[in-house]
C-alpha cells in the first residue's frame, strides 16, 4: 500500500507540474498576443517593389523574422533582394503605452539609428532615423498577411511589399 500511495503521489505531482507549466505558456501566450507586437511573431516571406531616387523601381523578394518578446519588446530582421539590388534591416524596439522607441540598423550599408513612433491594433508606424537618412515604415498585419511600406527622399524611395506567414 505504501508503494502505491507514493507511486499516486509521484504522479500526481508530476500532473500538477504538467499543468501549471502549461498554463504559464498558455498566460504568455496570451499577454504576448493581446500586446502591441500582436500578430507579428514569425517568419514572413513575399514580394514587392523598390523605387530608387534614379527614377528607376524594381521587383524584390523578402523575409523578414519578428521575435516578440514579452509582449511588449520586438527584434526584428527584414532581408529583401532583386536581381541587382538589396537591403538588409534589423530592429529592436520596445513599447510603453502604445509608445515604440529603439534601435534601427541596414547592414549591407552599415547605417545605424534610432526610431520613434506608435505600435497596437495589427500596425506599427515609425520614423526611422540615421546619420543623412530618415524614412517612415508602417508595419500593417492582419492574419497572415502583412503589408510593409518605406517612404524616404534617400536612395530608397519607396517600398511596397507584401508577405505571407510562412
Amino acid at each position: 500500500m505504501t508503494s502505491f500511495g507514493a507511486n499516486l503521489i509521484g504522479h500526481t505531482l508530476k500532473a500538477a507540474t504538467v499543468g501549471a507549466i502549461l498554463m504559464l505558456s498558455a498566460t504568455a501566450s496570451q499577454a504576448q498576443s493581446a500586446g502591441p507586437f500582436a500578430g507579428f511573431d514569425g517568419s514572413w516571406r513575399g514580394s514587392g517593389t523598390v523605387s530608387l531616387s534614379d527614377g528607376s523601381s524594381q521587383q524584390i523578394r523578402c523575409r523578414a523574422t519578428y521575435n516578440v518578446v514579452g509582449g511588449t519588446a520586438l527584434k526584428q530582421s527584414l532581408r529583401c533582394a532583386s536581381d541587382s539590388y538589396k537591403f538588409e534591416l534589423s530592429s529592436d524596439v520596445k513599447s510603453q503605452g502604445g509608445q515604440v522607441t529603439g534601435t534601427w540598423g541596414e547592414a549591407s550599408r552599415n547605417i545605424f539609428g534610432n526610431l520613434q513612433g506608435s505600435a497596437g491594433g495589427g500596425q506599427i508606424d515609425v520614423f526611422v532615423e540615421a546619420a543623412g537618412f530618415a524614412a517612415n515604415l508602417t508595419l500593417t498585419t492582419k492574419g497572415n498577411k502583412q503589408l510593409v511600406s518605406i517612404s524616404s527622399k534617400g536612395q530608397i524611395r519607396d517600398v511596397s511589399i507584401n508577405m505571407i506567414r510562412s
